[in-house]
């Protein structure tokens, strides 16, 4: 009997353990005297014997948890990438009408910032969290809140998404990252509630311009201060709008600041509402997902110039190039040639085997490269 009573125990846990990891759980955190709001979703394929990424995604002023999911579910990313990711709930704000706002108008106690600090830990206690993994992500205000975690939390936040919105002008002046962080924005220039060239008031300056941000975040970054262009493919020539691409580079070609800029676009989350030429949710995950606390995760062109002589031992010209580029060395004899993307990944390569090689890159498309023969590498920039 007691044999039997123990299978049906068994069998009830390993059913609610198939259910607790394959729908969203509504849970509640003690925090500050204030019992916390929060959504996790836990994907079926996480069993508790190795640590996940964590992300968070966070909903806008006046939001809630069910409006955030509704335009950003993740749970069919978590199943496939094994993340876990959490919604948590802003208070309501007393100075604005109560309006659930996860920065609240002065005066106030309320700095979610450490809520966040506080439910990270409480989450690792409870899941195997990569910790060198934890990203955020938000909407609108959600993703003002993001750009402060970005900036106060950077010990803990390896990489953020943030759709709809811009830096506050007094996170952009007190913001002091300690490690190398992932940025990807996601903005509308025709956005009415918060202006793509940021917002003044009476001569004073309360967000910056999407410019400003960037060029903040390349400089943090040890990136170009300048960006590579690519035109996103229109594939809803409907939609009023249009994307381009726009990344900023470090020397060694690892990418850490993009922006998908939205020509035409509002206050929107693109592949939900707004514009459908691309899907915001889809574009964050892929983003954030290849970084850690020490930066971009196995940048190949990394490890490729940490060695770098100040002597390189060959040229490539033109550069930047159309179609072709004739390498052009002083190596006595054959050596190999790679070319990685900014991703760091092997996209082509072969031999140099003699004084004037020409390599047909025609079929590559606009985006900066990185050639390395025998460790040394140099910046290539494809223009068409």
């Amino acid at each position: 009997m007691a044999l039997k009573r123990l299978t049906s125990i068994i069998i009830l846990t390993l059913f609610l353990s198939a259910t607790y990891a394959q729908s969203y759980m509504s849970e509640t955190i003690q925090y500050d005297g204030e019992t916390r709001e929060y959504d996790i979703y836990v994907p079926a394929i996480y069993d508790g014997t190795s640590q996940v990424p964590l992300i968070f995604n966070f909903h806008g002023g006046s939001g809630d948890i069910a409006s955030q999911i509704a335009i950003a579910d993740m749970s069919s990313m978590a199943d496939t990438a094994n993340f876990i990711v959490v919604y948590p709930q802003a208070l309501p704000d007393p100075n604005d009408g109560g309006s659930t706002n996860w920065i609240h108008k002065d005066p106030t106690n309320v700095d979610d910032v450490f809520f966040i600090d506080a439910l990270i830990d409480s989450i690792s206690n409870n899941y195997q969290i990569d910790q060198n993994r934890i990203y955020a992500c938000g909407y609108s205000l959600g993703g003002e809140f993001t750009l402060s975690l970005g900036c106060r939390l950077n010990n803990r936040i390896a990489a953020i998404g943030v759709v709809a919105r811009t830096m506050q002008t007094y996170t952009y002046n007190n913001c002091s990252p300690v490690h190398p962080t992932g940025v990807m924005t996601i903005l509308g220039t025709a956005d009415g509630i918060s202006d793509y060239n940021g917002v003044w008031w009476q001569g004073v300056q309360y967000y910056v311009s999407a410019a400003e941000m960037h060029n903040f975040w390349a400089i943090q970054n040890n990136c170009d201060t300048f960006a590579t262009i690519t035109n996103v493919p229109d594939l809803n020539t409907s939609d009023g709008s249009t994307v381009e691409r726009h990344t900023w580079l470090t020397n060694s070609g690892c990418i850490y600041v993009e922006e998908l800029k939205v020509i035409g676009g509002g206050h929107d989350w693109p592949g939900s509402f707004g514009n459908m030429d691309i899907d915001a949710t889809q574009e964050i995950w892929q983003f954030v997902s290849r970084y850690d606390l020490n930066g971009l995760i196995d940048c190949a062109t990394t490890s490729i110039n940490e060695n770098i002589s100040s002597q390189i031992n060959y040229t490539a010209y033109p550069n930047p190039f159309d179609d072709q580029i004739t390498i052009e060395n002083n190596f006595s004899e054959i050596k190999d040639f790679r070319i990685y993307s900014t991703l760091g990944e092997v996209i082509l390569s072969g031999k140099v085997n003699s004084d004037f090689h020409t390599v047909d890159l025609s079929a590559l498309p606009t985006n900066i490269y990185i050639l390395e023969i025998e460790n040394q590498a140099i910046k290539l920039i494809k223009t068409k």
